[in-house]
């Protein structure tokens, strides 16, 4: 036992330092809070800053930097502090100097409501996708956990408090779960991958809908734990046994955590795979603004929670300079960017919807407010 105990707190303290050197790679904060150095940008060249939402971070990550290899003269600095943020500092277009922003980014396409408050116009235009993983940490599970809808469910809802509830081993048979207390691992900022994970739940869920419904921030029930950022949530799974979380496939991927086939609308058991992502974005319809969920996609190999997640583009810039950067640099990640996304855990966006993506760039205006 002692010799196990001494493995674990090693293999925390390394996960520790991990997390801490990819959040410095990235280059993103995890939150608003002081001020960041701008980064160098060469005469004549264009700094374009953005700030959203953390679950696309990672290729965003490779897509500025890639960019920037091939036009030297576009700086793309972007500060993954949750698609809530984003909008926030979208919207206000940064009143403080520190969180000006030239786009911003979200997994929740922003309401009506508040693109009625974006003076310049605001443009919609969805730029990758990807599943939303039940990661989870039974160190002593050697086979994959199947989780029907309703026991998924049940566990987010505090229904559902130990590993070897019937409603869990029914799907497992054979397999012996521990009488373990389960932790749920949330989101404590206002996120879009909470928002695409409780609006999945309110398509499958009576009793979700009823009492919570789809939201970008939860009061979430039950044994949870809350944590800031996809990275936050991975990292916390990570170190505390018996929890699960919502998170983005590739952040569960970097710390490598175990996740849950999920029990689709046909009944099918299945994991976030590739195939399982374009499978689900199949039956994705995008009407006129460009946002669109699916909640709950059909098809026997459809993975049950997937989204899109979007780029927020002012229509009307008054700096003809950073209009033409901003279309150039986000029609080469609609075209040139997107072989990158499934080898980061990334859904290629369908052509239909890339299509439609690329001609709403289009709508901007280099043109004073």
């Amino acid at each position: 036992m002692g010799s196990n105990r001494q493995h674990r707190i090693r293999e925390s303290a390394k996960l520790v330092i991990a997390l801490a050197l990819a959040s410095a790679l990235i280059g993103c904060t995890a939150s608003s809070g002081g001020t960041k150095a701008k980064p160098a940008v060469p005469e004549g060249g264009v700094l374009l800053q953005g700030a959203g939402a953390t679950f696309p971070s990672v290729l965003y990550k490779k897509w500025f930097a890639e960019y920037r290899q091939s036009h030297p003269t576009t700086v793309v600095s972007y500060d993954a502090v949750g698609s809530g943020e984003g909008v926030r500092r979208f919207v206000a277009k940064g009143v403080k100097d520190e969180e000006k922003v030239d786009f911003g980014a979200s997994d929740a396409a922003m309401r009506d409501e508040d693109m009625s408050k974006v003076p310049a116009g605001a443009i919609l235009v969805p730029v990758t996708a990807g599943e939303v993983a039940l990661a989870y940490n039974l160190p002593e599970l050697r086979t994959d956990l199947k989780l029907s809808r309703p026991a998924y469910s049940a566990i987010f809802l505090g229904q559902i408090k130990n590993w070897d509830d019937p409603r869990i081993t029914k799907t497992n048979p054979g397999v012996k779960l521990p009488h373990l207390t389960i932790t749920t691992v949330v989101r404590h900022d206002s996120s879009g991958t909470t928002f695409a994970f409780t609006k999945h739940l309110d398509s499958i869920s009576d009793t979700f809908r009823s009492q919570y419904g789809p939201a970008t921030l939860v009061n979430w029930p039950g044994n949870a734990m809350r944590a800031s950022g996809n990275e936050g949530v991975a990292g916390r799974i990570k170190q505390s046994l018996g929890s699960i979380g919502y998170v983005g496939v590739e952040f569960a991927r970097k710390v490598g955590l175990p996740m849950a086939l999920l029990e689709n609308r046909e009944g099918k058991f299945v994991a976030p795979t590739e195939e399982a992502g374009i499978a689900a974005l199949a039956s994705a319809e995008l009407p006129d603004n460009l946002r669109a969920y699916v909640p709950d996609p059909a098809g026997a190999d459809s993975y049950p929670i997937v989204t899109l997640t979007w780029i927020l583009l002012y229509q009307r810039n008054p700096d003809a300079q950073k209009a033409r950067a901003l279309h150039e640099l986000f029609r080469w990640c609609l075209t040139d960017g997107q072989k990158d996304a499934p080898e980061l855990g990334y859904l290629s966006l369908p052509p239909n919807i890339a299509m439609k993506s690329l001609a709403r760039l289009d709508a901007i205006q280099p043109t004073a407010d």
